[in-house]
């Protein structure tokens, strides 16, 4: 069975039903609200709201499955790294040691550098579940034509929305070659050596390449002879009106923004949380 990763399924319910501007605006307004604050009891909120979202979203495990683990894998390899060359800096940051234990003189676990490194990890983590959103539940094209109706030259907005829709086609494009390999004898599975697999992936990437390079040429010349580019402007057959709804949704992810600025501002003091 094919995978559904990247691909848009339309939904009836309150997330899909947004224009694709909303969605953009709620996404980097959620995003900055973490990036720019420290404080995990804020970060935590979000995360928390971020899982509302996505359990309103309706959106199936099997889509995400994927991405979770290669997120999971990210996430674990970032807090290792992340010790390994700084095993110090949460020291720094709080101005202050509480040493749980040592694996020699450099290398110390404190409590400072454990609440530094969780902080880091979850907003990644928090922001992982927002790009599911955006990325799952917004039409290509109706994405598109909510660029172009706020002044992003309609251009750019087609050149993003065929990105948007290239995505589930690539993946199928690789399932198909990958299917077609292993007709013909090519052994992707555990049964064979990790350099052999790799050998056997490459074999597939040469000719995904050159369709790739196909579909581009195709698209690009019926683009030119339907006279795509010709005009200034250009109407969009799923052009969507900001509703009700949707401006409430923007100001929601505003406050929610206001709200991390505030902590970090008033409250804090600065962008890290100092609880020693």
């Amino acid at each position: 069975m094919k995978a559904k990763l990247f691909d848009y399924i339309d939904r009836d319910n309150f997330i899909f039903n947004l224009s694709g501007l909303t969605k953009l605006v709620c996404f980097l307004f959620m995003t900055f609200a973490v990036m720019f604050s420290y404080d995990i009891r804020y970060i935590l909120f979000v995360m928390v709201l971020s899982a509302v979202f996505f359990k309103i979203s309706g959106i199936e495990f099997k889509q995400i499955k994927l991405m979770s683990i290669y997120v999971a894998i990210f996430l674990l390899i970032n807090f290792l790294l992340t010790y390994l060359f700084s095993p110090q800096y949460g020291t720094e940051i709080y101005g202050t040691t509480h040493e749980l234990f040592r694996f020699n003189s450099r290398y110390t676990v404190t409590v400072e550098q454990l609440l530094y490194q969780i902080t880091k990890t979850t907003k990644y983590a928090s922001v992982v579940p927002m790009g599911m959103i955006f990325l799952l539940t917004t039409n290509p094209s109706e994405f598109a034509a909510s660029l172009n109706r706020v002044g992003c030259n309609y251009k750019g907005a087609y050149a993003l929305s065929l990105t948007l829709r290239y995505f589930p086609d690539m993946i199928r494009d690789y399932q198909d070659i990958a299917l077609a390999q292993q007709s013909r004898g090519l052994d992707l599975s555990k049964q064979e050596k990790l350099s052999v697999r790799i050998k056997n992936i490459m074999n597939i990437c040469v000719p995904l390449i050159f369709s790739t390079l196909d579909r581009i040429e195709l698209i690009s010349n019926a683009m030119d002879l339907r006279g795509f580019g010709k005009h200034k402007k250009r109407t969009w057959y799923v052009a969507k009106p900001l509703r009700k709804s949707d401006w409430c949704s923007m100001v929601f992810c505003m406050l929610v923004f206001l709200g991390s600025l505030c902590m970090t501002t008033f409250v804090n003091g600065s962008r890290f949380w100092n609880p020693f």
